[in-house]
């Protein structure tokens, strides 16, 4: 892949009034536009203070500009960033004058995109910019961080060397040897196999700590009208997210929020009482509600104290095996205590939603079922790309195991071949256009 060679050029702050804005532009005309602007030639990192001119030679504005030439800058090209006063117009005005000069306006993501292509960094690196752009918690932004600085990435290249490195001798062992599968058992193959297993099923579950911590788990209340369920939520969220009353059947709609645990997202969304209902607005809202149930990671069924059972019947049958909580609401009417406990192999929690009491254990209980150790160190951000990338890479080694207990070294150097294309997809050492597209895609303009 090529990268291009035109120039571009985007508001790399903030939209909106501020103190400072800030203007990149990057690609073979740098040197041009600053000359022109400035009216100077700039040294390579020097911050100049000056006036800002148009074309007509007319003052836009006052600030600094530095420039940073290629290959030593963020994209490998030249890069000029003018910092000037924040206002909407001024930015505009700077914006179109550079965009005069035959530079044409940055697509989303395109700096990060050129830094990747002109090997300034690998995918992951990429990825983790707008990770720590996007982080709304002090530990994913951290996670973030060691992907940017690249620990993942040395963590995947480690395993794709020794993958390569064990394809390579079983190749050659096919072309010379005619005993090839004792030479190979000889040598260790197996043992080497499995340690490659191991070390992906080590990288995989640190990978889906950093997913989580990234992307955070999605939890459905659901239960009966009246059980408390909107209490519920703004409980957890310490805000009057939802109307509460003692009318049932008041949540009609599905509402959503999101807070932190142990600096994990979760995605809370409370929804309308399950019940047979003959009411139009009713029934939508049921069936809203059973759409976010069954996608939902987990289901907390609310239920109240006064009942002596809780029914799972209410549910759909295609959740049935969902992981659930049940939460045993308005312990402080009938005079119960917060506890926690398993009936059925589920866990059970007593809680009153409206004083807050249990609710501090229901947390720890979606975090332990988030399976995150917040403590942990060396997560790094992770997406559902690399899970399922790892993923894959462990189906062909397992396959490459299988192969070689049935004496199949051919077959054996072929898995090895495939799982080192899914590896090598993380890095984007081996990437479609497709798959760049999408990931730079969702990248905020100007970075």
């Amino acid at each position: 892949m090529t990268p291009k060679v035109d120039t571009i050029c985007a508001i790399a702050s903030a939209i909106g009034q501020s103190g400072i804005g800030i203007i990149r532009v990057s690609g073979p005309l740098v040197k041009s536009i600053f000359k022109q602007i400035l009216q100077t030639n700039l040294k390579p990192r020097y911050a100049y203070y000056g006036p800002f001119y148009d074309f007509e030679g007319s003052v836009i504005d006052k600030g600094v500009a530095i420039f940073f030439p290629g290959p030593n800058s963020y994209t490998g090209e030249d890069i000029v960033e003018f910092h000037g006063h924040g206002g909407a117009s001024v930015l505009r005005k700077l914006l179109e004058t550079i965009t005069d000069s035959k530079v044409r306006l940055a697509e989303p993501g395109e700096f990060t995109k050129r830094a990747f292509l002109n090997g300034k960094m690998d995918l992951i690196q990429a990825e983790a910019v707008q990770d720590l752009i996007q982080s709304n918690s002090e530990e994913s932004a951290l996670s973030a961080v060691r992907s940017l600085t690249g620990e993942f990435s040395t963590k995947i290249n480690e395993l794709l060397s020794e993958l390569i490195s064990l394809r390579v001798f079983v190749e050659a062992t096919i072309d010379f040897s005619e005993e090839e599968i004792d030479f190979l058992e000889s040598h260790e193959v197996s043992s080497k196999l499995y340690a490659l297993k191991k070390s992906l099923n080590d990288i995989l579950n640190t990978a889906t700590q950093g997913a989580i911590l990234r992307d955070g788990i999605y939890v459905a209340i659901a239960g009966k009208p009246n059980a408390g369920k909107s209490s519920l939520l703004n409980s957890l969220t310490k805000q009057s997210s939802a109307i509460v009353t003692d009318i049932a059947g008041t949540t009609r709609d599905v509402l959503k929020e999101t807070i932190h645990i142990d600096g994990m997202p979760v995605h809370i969304i409370d929804t309308a009482g399950l019940h047979n209902s003959n009411d139009v607005i009713e029934q939508e809202g049921i069936r809203r509600a059973n759409m976010e149930i069954k996608n939902a990671d987990i289901i907390l069924l609310v239920y109240d104290s006064n009942d002596s059972v809780f029914d799972l019947t209410i549910l759909p049958d295609s959740v049935k095996d969902k992981p659930k909580i049940l939460v045993r609401n308005k312990i402080d009417l009938v005079g119960l205590k917060p506890s926690v406990q398993k009936v059925d192999h589920v866990l059970d929690i007593a809680i009153s939603a409206k004083n807050g009491e249990g609710v501090d254990s229901l947390q720890d209980a979606l975090s332990e079922f988030a399976g995150l150790n917040a403590t942990a160190e060396g997560v790094f951000l992770a997406r559902k790309r690399h899970i399922n990338a790892i993923e894959e890479t462990l189906v062909f080694i397992s396959n490459a195991i299988d192969q070689l207990k049935q004496g199949s070294s051919e077959l054996v150097a072929e898995d090895l071949r495939q799982a080192g294309l899914q590896l090598s997809q993380i890095t984007g050492e081996f990437s479609s256009d497709d798959l760049l597209g999408e990931i730079f895609s969702s990248f905020c303009i100007g970075k």
